[in-house]
């Protein structure tokens, strides 16, 4: 292992046994454990098959064997949330991953090319900036039908834009260090030192926008669910769960609050696992109350 590894290595551990130390940080991570292990267990066991009715049943209040209650149609709401968690888990990591490429790609692009190409990456950032992800969602639904991989796609590009617009002034900080120049000098080529030397030093900044990014994208995905331009009727899916529900919740408020509840807790988490990363990662918030609360930042529902 060479030093700028086992340095990497050591400040990564720091961060996150800072990260586990606070409240809001340990809070997240084992909430977002949880939905990860629910949604693990619910491809090899559930209490009742999802799609499964029973009219009998309807709108059954927690207690045995349905220990969250029934719906309308008699479908145990434990098994629909664990279903649910499915989904949750495969927009998230998915949006992530598409706005980690597409972040990469248009920051490296708007800091490290000719001046030309940088103003034009620059400027097309600005632009794709001003359309609201949801609003691009429905856009596409209308045209290639609601699904999760729309979802998917919408909020990753959408996201990435934003990550590209954060992480370009850091690539153009970090490239002016002595070190990027000895590598350079040294022959090595862009993507090497974009790989070896950029992106780690980025790399604080970039996973705590992507955290704020994924808590967005759960929520996108609910409220696309909800409105229709989401997952499809086929799919598990909490904002589909709490469309069907809300119809009732004069009669049934109870029910209401699972899937209510799954989709808050799940983005709380992920947007306190931003918080914490950002602290952890920056020595000048760890140490300074103060600064954390002037440099306090919520991630827009709608960017």
């Amino acid at each position: 292992m060479t030093r700028a590894a086992s340095v990497r290595r050591s400040s990564g551990l720091r961060t996150w046994r800072h990260l586990w130390a606070s409240g809001g940080g340990r809070f997240s991570v084992i909430v977002l454990a949880v939905v990860v292990l629910t949604a693990a267990v619910s491809l090899v066991w559930m209490p009742f098959d999802p799609r499964t009715t029973d009219i009998a049943a309807r709108w059954g209040g927690p207690g045995w064997p349905h220990l969250l209650g029934t719906d309308g149609t008699g479908r145990d709401l434990l098994s629909l949330i664990m279903a649910g968690a499915r989904t949750t888990v495969l927009v998230a990591v998915g949006a992530g991953v598409v706005a980690t490429l597409v972040g990469v790609l248009l920051g490296a692009l708007g800091a490290l090319t000719a001046r030309g190409i940088r103003e034009t990456v620059a400027v097309l950032v600005d632009i794709l900036i001003a359309f609201p992800v949801l609003i691009i969602a429905m856009m596409i639904s209308s045209v290639w039908g609601g699904s999760l991989w729309v979802v998917v796609w919408s909020v990753g590009i959408g996201f990435g834009v934003n990550i590209a617009r954060v992480t370009r002034p850091e690539l153009r900080r970090v490239q002016q260090s002595e070190f990027v120049l000895a590598a350079r000098a040294n022959g090595l080529s862009a993507p090497q030192i974009l790989a070896q030397h950029l992106l780690p030093n980025v790399a604080p900044v970039f996973i705590v926008q992507l955290s704020w990014s994924m808590a967005v994208a759960v929520l996108a995905e609910a409220g696309l669910s909800y409105l229709g331009f989401g997952a499809s009727v086929v799919d598990p899916s909490w904002g589909i769960l709490l469309a069907d529900l809300q119809r009732y919740i004069a009669v049934h408020p109870l029910s209401v609050v699972w899937p209510g509840l799954a989709i808050t807790v799940t983005v709380l988490a992920l947007n306190l696992l931003g918080d914490g990363l950002r602290e952890a990662s920056d020595p000048t918030l760890r140490h300074n109350p103060r600064a954390v609360a002037a440099r306090s930042h919520v991630p827009a529902v709608i960017a």
